[in-house]
């Protein structure tokens, strides 16, 4: 800043207009001084053209000249405020979230004060003259800087908005409230200001985390692809070794039927050829003794007619035909045969080469299962191991906790699955009746338990040693080819499915899909009654052996 002793040289060369140091200054025929294009615009925007200090009217605009001396001087004072300045912390260009001086041209420095009389914000250059200049010296508003200054004064009073309306949600002055906002509540607008600062925080502190939420989404996303793409590829070069491999089953047993009827038909055709051998030579005897029979039958003498006749009396031997022939329908019995053995042959390829690899994906997500005493039925007989269980005729003394089965004979796996898939194999092995289900933490385990979907049991179960039944919501007899001797259970909770295996035919029983699973799940065995004996074999948790 310059010194106080050129207070008045200062003032001499700032614009009345622009407040600010002289650029192109020229003198109007009033001898009033101002910038050049300051001056123009003043005329430009007023119908008289007159002085701005003096208020002098001119008939006609003057010719504008610019002062060379005052030019020069102007030029000078400028740069000796610029050194002045340089060296200021204050005078350099805002820094983000503070204000900028609204008078700079050029290169924009950081405002000191706002002038609510100019409605105008300014750095500590352009300051100046609201400190030396007795007309701005009576500018008594000078504030912390603020940013769009319009917007922050009161359109009413023409004041800074210093309070705000919670009632309207507004910003609004002191004397406000004694009209419109009388009744309203109304706090300051640093009080307001904090507690918005503090909501906006919390805001901020929620849509980070949503992003981070979203972004992992996305993440969790892109890698269900990459698993989906890797699973596609396995089932595609899977289903080209199961077709390729179902295809050479055809081809095979098409040859090995074209080669048996091939084989059936020349053997036909070897038969053929002997029985007309055969019917040749009878017939070649029989014309013989045709002829001698004929000659015989034109002689005129008695007594060789009479001593050849009884040699000739009777038929030579030959063979009853009647009931000898040939088959020709060599290939629809033959086909039946064929067809049914491929059959057989394509049901055994289908389980080896596509339950195989099938098996092999969901024994990978095999988990330790051990049964939970604590919910056993009180008829239930647990192993040391806590890996079998079996039904006993005597009913034990045990406490009636919540978690225990009261009526159903069942028990429950120790642990429980909120994510993801688990897999595990029950022996099932010498029993006429089980049961297997995966049940959901809440079900019901007191008095009778009707198991479907709706009650929170996905179950599976055996009955009368060869019935077999998926317990939906309308219950679905299953037909299974073979025997299970040991039952495979797989579940994928976010896909919403529970499926069943006969693990050592490698087929699929039975699965339930579209499930909904907003709880634990816990696996579920159940022997079924001991039935004298009949069904006393255990179901036994088993090792999988991938």
């Amino acid at each position: 800043m310059a010194s106080s002793s050129s207070f008045l040289l200062e003032e001499q060369f700032l614009g009345s207009i622009c407040l600010d140091v002289f650029t192109e200054p020229v003198t109007i025929p009033c001898g009033h001084n101002f910038c050049k294009a300051c001056i123009r615009k003043y005329w430009e925007s007023n119908d008289l053209c007159q002085c701005p200090m003096c208020k002098k009217v001119f008939d006609r605009k003057p010719d504008l000249f610019v002062n060379i001396f005052i030019s020069e001087m102007a030029a000078q004072f400028r740069k000796s405020v610029q050194v002045n300045t340089t060296s200021s912390p204050d005078q350099r260009p805002p820094e983000p979230g503070e204000v900028a001086c609204d008078a700079c041209t050029g290169t924009k420095f950081k405002a000191l004060k706002s002038c609510l009389d100019c409605m105008t914000s300014y750095c500590e250059t352009h300051l100046q003259p609201h400190q030396i200049a007795p007309a701005l010296k009576r500018h008594k508003q000078l504030i912390a800087p603020v940013e769009n200054l319009e917007d922050s004064m009161c359109k009413e009073h023409n004041k800074l908005l210093e309070l705000f309306c919670r009632t309207d949600q507004t910003c609004v002055f002191l004397l406000c409230m004694k009209t419109e906002h009388k009744t309203h509540y109304t706090v300051p607008l640093e009080k307001e200001y904090r507690q918005r600062k503090v909501q906006l925080g919390k805001m901020e502190a929620e849509v980070q985390q949503m992003i981070q939420e979203r972004l992992q989404k996305v993440q969790d996303i892109k890698h269900l692809v990459e698993i989906s793409k890797r699973d596609a590829e396995g089932e595609i070069e899977d289903s080209v070794q199961v077709f390729i491999a179902l295809v050479r089953s055809i081809e095979k047993s098409q040859a090995e039927f074209i080669e048996v009827v091939e084989e059936k038909q020349k053997a036909a055709e070897r038969k053929a050829e002997g029985l007309i051998k055969e019917l040749q030579q009878e017939i070649a005897e029989l014309q013989r003794r045709s002829t001698e029979l004929e000659q015989l039958s034109h002689t005129e003498d008695q007594l060789h007619l009479l001593q050849s006749s009884p040699s000739l009396s009777t038929l030579p031997p030959t063979k009853d035909w009647s009931e000898i022939s040939i088959h020709t329908s060599l290939g629809v019995g033959n086909l039946r045969g064929a067809v049914s053995k491929l059959e057989e042959t394509l049901w055994s390829e289908v389980k080896k080469l596509m339950y195989d690899p099938e098996m092999k994906r969901i024994q990978r997500y095999a988990v330790d299962v051990t049964l939970d005493p604590d919910s056993a039925h009180p008829g239930l007989s647990l192993s040391e191991d806590r890996k079998q269980v079996r039904h006993v005729d005597r009913r034990q003394n045990l406490p009636d906790n919540p978690n225990r089965f009261s009526l159903c004979t069942g028990i429950l796996g120790k642990k429980g699955f909120s994510s993801g898939r688990f897999y595990y194999e029950v022996e099932v092995k010498r029993k006429t009746d089980w049961d297997l289900e995966v049940t959901r933490e809440s079900t019901n385990r007191k008095g009778y338990i009707t198991l479907n979907p709706h009650n929170g049991y996905w179950s599976v179960w055996l009955r009368n040693r060869y019935q077999y039944q998926a317990n939906t919501y309308s219950p679905v007899c299953l037909s299974l080819r073979e025997k299970p001797q040991k039952v495979g259970v797989f579940v994928d909770y976010e896909e919403g499915q529970v499926s069943f295996y006969d693990v050592e035919a490698r087929s699929h029983i039975y699965s339930f899909t579209g499930c909904t699973f907003t709880e634990k799940l816990y696996p579920y065995f159940r022997p079924y009654k001991n039935n004298d004996g009949k069904n006393s074999a255990p179901l036994i948790i088993s090792l999988v052996s991938l």
